[in-house]
């Protein structure tokens, strides 16, 4: 086979791996089920300014499950001080810590099992990045080397990455 017909069969591919994955099944956004629960509760508090939910319900690779919800009203979101948050953001913005948390919630637990991924660095280097996400609460150690995140931020953690998506 010629480079150039290599070349557009990749192509091709890899357009049909690009499709599927934009293709893929999503929840119905045309029913807001939980957007109109949202608003009756909102209702009966006579909470003018409105809220936010975001609620999940998901089993992970390694069988465990995890449902949680939250919600808040708008007008103590806004007048919080928002640079407490800008930590916890901050621990997110790494590719790395992300993919690690990813990897953690995959059924990678310990430092080994994590340093034995391609390119997330030394073993000093995924410390760092370990310290800063059980600084920041993303992960915590549940004993003997090993990290979790902790249930109630596995949700956020999947709601924080899905608004992320373009």
């Amino acid at each position: 086979m010629e480079l150039e017909e290599r070349v557009a069969d990749l192509e091709r591919r890899l357009a049909a791996l690009e499709g599927a994955q934009r293709d893929a099944p999503r929840l119905d956004e045309s029913d807001f089920w939980a957007l109109n629960g949202l608003k009756e509760q909102l209702s009966e508090v006579g909470a003018a300014d409105g809220g936010v939910l975001y609620t999940g319900s998901v089993r992970l690779p390694t069988g465990e499950e995890y449902a949680w919800q939250m919600g808040a009203l708008t007008e103590g979101l806004l007048e919080e001080d928002w640079t407490v948050a800008a930590e916890s953001f901050a621990a997110l913005g790494h590719p790395v810590r992300l993919r690690l948390l990813r990897e953690v919630l995959g059924g990678r637990r310990t430092a080994a099992d994590l340093a034995e991924l391609d390119e997330v660095g030394t073993t000093g280097q995924i410390y760092h990045h370990l310290r800063q996400l059980t600084g920041t609460g993303w992960l915590r150690t549940s004993g003997r080397g090993r990290y979790e995140v902790p249930p109630e931020r596995v949700v956020p953690l999947l709601v924080a990455v899905a608004t992320a998506r373009p």
